[in-house]
């Protein structure tokens, strides 16, 4: 059974613990004592387990549209096109409509003034447990959140930062990984592909996403490329705890990193 059978079926909410439960069980209406840690509550159901790939993919759903929903509302108000982004990132999963009302319960609790951001990422952290590319993953999506309306405001990245640090995401690493997903979008809208003329802007971007300067070697910019392809990975990232849901948004992130990196192939080729 998946994460979300188990979650329908009533006792997640109590398995998982925490604040991440306490969200759950809440937009599902059961009930939770926060001073269970989960782990008395699992009884002989070892796919439960602190760890587990259903425990990290049900904890990763509560966590990415809660703080989304926190994230929104950083800057003082939710935009129309936040909420839109949070709609896109819901069609994409193909959400049956009880999932769908889960996760917008669960961007709506992220929008409270009481929202425990902190004690949310240190759960997240907890369950996701050294997978790196996962916590990553996390990251790019609440970036994408707070560029949704395309300016990112001083408040929504004071909020990312400490969404980075408290994963134990470098600023450094959280600067990189904003330029990566800017250049992502920027290039997303603009049609980026080898198949037609590339705007000058376009090649930039396509640089930027892969996250190399125009004046690295094509052994560097292969390197990059299958780095990133290997870090998105669709298949790999549900092994780690990504909900199956989100597949479609690791290959759609996948396809953009191919498509740069044919852009600068081609573009050496004509240089």
């Amino acid at each position: 059974m998946s994460w979300w059978g188990k979650v329908i079926g009533g006792a997640f909410g109590f398995m998982l613990g925490g604040p991440l439960g306490a969200l759950l069980g809440a937009t599902l209406g059961h009930g939770f004592d926060k001073g269970l840690t989960g782990v008395e509550m699992l009884g002989s159901d070892q796919h439960w387990q602190g760890g587990s790939q259903e425990r990290v993919q049900a904890a990763f759903f509560t966590a990415t549209f809660s703080v989304m929903g926190h994230l929104a509302k950083a800057d003082g108000r939710v935009t129309e096109d936040e909420i839109e982004l949070a709609r896109q990132t819901m069609d994409k999963m193909q959400l049956d409509e009880e999932q769908r009302r889960t996760a917008i319960e669960l961007f709506n609790s992220g929008k409270q003034d009481d929202f425990p951001l902190a004690e949310v990422l240190e759960q997240l952290k907890r369950e996701c447990h050294r997978r790196v590319n996962l916590i990553q993953m996390f990251l790019e999506i609440q970036i994408a959140t707070a560029l949704a309306d395309g300016d990112l405001h001083p408040a929504e990245q004071r909020v990312l930062v400490v969404v980075a640090e408290s994963l134990g995401i470098s600023r450094s690493q959280f600067e990189r990984l904003l330029a990566m997903v800017v250049a992502q979008q920027r290039f997303s809208r603009r049609g980026g592909s080898s198949e037609a003329p590339v705007a000058r802007e376009s090649i930039s971007e396509a640089y930027q996403l892969l996250g190399v300067t125009p004046s690295a070697t094509d052994a560097e910019v292969k390197k990059s490329y299958r780095r990133l392809m290997s870090q998105h990975h669709p298949d790999k990232l549900v092994s780690k705890g990504l909900p199956e849901e989100m597949m479609k948004i690791a290959t759609e992130k996948t396809r953009e990193i191919k498509a740069a990196y044919e852009v600068i192939k081609t573009s050496r080729k004509k240089a």
